[in-house]
């Protein structure tokens, strides 16, 4: 059990992690009927952009780079957190620009043409940055491991459990306590209304987007020291939060967490026993759940649904 507890503490990390990607992934699914493939990209945007503040590789004059370069690390890795997410926001705003003449249209449309902007969101990186990978360096007080019942902890994965609880706890709140929130469950179960009690749906579900695509980016900050920094990371991303939202049920928020702590569970754990099989577990479990419930753990009908 105690040779256990180091997989038992990544697949909760690693969970918590994925269902920070799937929310943002689940709130734009939920109100627009829309699978956002571009999710992924947006992902890999804001670590990349995380990278540049706190490497720092910023495009500002050379006087005022190395100004910022000797600040201290934690306050360059903490601007990250913050203005990574919000430099990725206007990307957001523009797909959903794009993705206006897709709304009541067969959803294969918008499929494809989030498709189509992944792929051109991955040849900017691969122009911006190159094809090398990078890694985001973290405060002292956060790398490095510590030693507890004779085993080596690393100090970064607890904190980033840590703050993806309280990323889903804010989120959580946001949804259920708040105007914005109350207006997005609603425009999920009817737009008519909605849009008759003058509510603005276009604005409204380019705020949802935005707020999803800003979600998508800070799981990248956060998750880029344990994965690595690489072109081809949001396809690492997208995949995992796809298959929690459907494991989950469209739409659950709740169904979204438990998926995902359920797929970094036995990621980790059959990790633990057999790495090749670590990635392929997450898809037998999909399987194993949707054979006897086909909308996922707490799904609801959904316009997606022939």
């Amino acid at each position: 059990m105690l040779n256990l507890m180091p997989h038992l503490v990544n697949g909760l990390t690693l969970g918590l992690l994925f269902a920070l990607i799937a929310l943002g992934f689940m709130l734009i699914l939920g109100l627009m009927e829309q699978i956002n493939l571009a999710h992924g990209s947006l992902f890999a945007l804001g670590a990349y952009f995380a990278y540049a503040i706190a490497t720092p590789r910023l495009p500002i004059p050379p006087d005022m780079l190395q100004a910022w370069a000797a600040v201290p690390l934690g306050w360059r890795y903490l601007a990250a957190v913050v203005l990574a997410p919000i430099l990725v926001a206007p990307f957001g705003a523009l797909i959903e620009r794009l993705m206006r003449r897709t709304y009541g249209k067969d959803p294969l449309y918008g499929l494809l043409l989030t498709f189509g902007i992944a792929m051109v969101l991955e040849d900017l990186i691969r122009t911006v940055w190159g094809t090398r990978d990078y890694t985001l360096p973290v405060p002292r007080d956060l790398s490095g491991g510590f030693f507890f019942l004779d085993l080596i902890w690393s100090r970064y994965r607890f904190w980033a459990a840590a703050f993806a609880v309280a990323a889903i706890a804010a989120v959580w709140l946001i949804v259920e306590r708040t105007r914005f929130g109350a207006m997005v469950k609603a425009g999920a179960h009817d737009t008519e209304i909605v849009q008759a009690l003058g509510i603005d749906i276009g604005r409204l579900r380019t705020g949802v987007f935005i707020f999803g695509t800003m979600l998508a980016a800070l799981a990248g900050v956060i998750m880029a020291p344990i994965w690595g920094i690489r072109p081809h990371m949001g396809v690492d991303a997208v995949v995992p939060a796809f298959l929690v939202i459907v494991l989950g049920g469209v739409g659950s928020f709740w169904g979204a967490v438990l998926a995902g702590l359920l797929v970094g569970m036995v990621v980790g754990l059959s990790g633990a026993y057999a790495s090749e099989w670590s990635l392929l577990s997450m898809y037998l479990l999909l399987i194993a759940v949707v054979t006897f419930r086909a909308r996922g753990l707490f799904g609801k009908k959904s316009a997606l649904e022939a």
